[in-house]
């Protein structure tokens, strides 16, 4: 049974996140998703995640839907024109992704390459309405391919909804997003807001994501708060990890707690590891 279909069942779906290596050599890749195969309904696949530059997402996705994974491929409007995502898209479908994931992507900047030139020649909003044209049959200039798309196409969203992001969300679901998933989750309350506020959007509670980080130390907590946009780590969480003789584990035990308490909140979860899913099969086993 395909990703999608899972959703439309009402199945509570776990996606986990990969990155491309930073190089060739992909015994990486191939290993982290050999941690998940059981358990993980689809491989999120990132694209130049934090602007740091890695393998094609097009290529490492395809890799891994050869060796019999679902994946979802990330992609962002930082690197790309219209002509370049259109390209990518099509050669993604033809090489098997069914799946995707569309953002805007972090800037440059934040990256490992200064001087990097953003592109950003459309938006997330934009890009979606790209994904249903060609799944339509046509170009974003609405000339007739040979050959359509048929994507699962889904977006990206935080948790605490300004009434400029929630416009925001709205117009990726109008656009053609069938599914979201969410920045890091960490207060279930916060969560229960935003399922409130998104309850006219149109778009169904079971096709929400969850993001899990599991923390390993206050360090990692502090670094994500500071770092990463729509993460917030509550300063409760952060002193049980400063005062825990054995951090990791304390981190391991407040995601399984998360993901025990959102099953039948919402879709299902996806897990995004501070290094790699070693750990990934022991926390969602020791919620069930």
């Amino acid at each position: 049974m395909s990703f999608e279909s899972k959703l439309d069942v009402g199945k509570f779906v776990v996606t986990a996140e990969i990155s491309p290596p930073k190089g060739t050599d992909t015994a990486g890749l191939l290993k982290d998703a050999s941690m998940i195969k059981d358990f993980a309904d689809a491989i999120n696949v990132t694209d130049n995640q934090r602007a740091i530059m890695r393998m094609s997402p097009v290529a490492a996705c395809s890799i891994l839907e050869s060796k019999g994974y679902e994946t979802i491929m990330h992609m962002t409007c930082r690197d790309r024109n219209r002509l370049a995502l259109q390209s990518e898209l099509l050669g993604a479908f033809a090489l098997g992704m069914k799946n995707i994931l569309v953002m805007s992507g972090d800037h440059p900047v934040k990256g490992d390459h200064e001087g990097a030139k953003p592109v950003y020649d459309m938006d997330s909003v934009q890009l979606l309405g790209l994904v249903q044209k060609l799944n339509t049959g046509f170009d974003f200039s609405g000339n007739r391919l040979d050959g359509k798309t048929d994507f699962c196409a889904g977006a990206v969203t935080n948790i605490e909804l300004s009434e400029i992001a929630l416009i925001k969300l709205k117009k990726k679901i109008n656009s053609g997003a069938r599914f979201i998933q969410t920045q890091a989750v960490f207060d279930i309350e916060k969560f229960s807001s935003f399922l409130d506020k998104i309850k006219d959007t149109g778009i169904s509670q079971s096709r929400i994501i969850a993001g899990i980080i599991p923390l390993k130390s206050e360090k990692s907590a502090r670094f994500l708060n500071k770092n990463i946009a729509g993460v917030k780590v509550p300063q409760v969480l952060i002193d049980q990890m400063k005062n825990d003789r054995n951090p990791e584990t304390k981190g391991m035990e407040i995601a399984a707690g998360l993901i025990k308490e959102l099953h039948g909140m919402c879709g299902g979860v996806h897990i995004m590891p501070i290094g790699n899913h070693e750990k990934t099969k022991d926390i969602l086993e020791w919620q069930a």
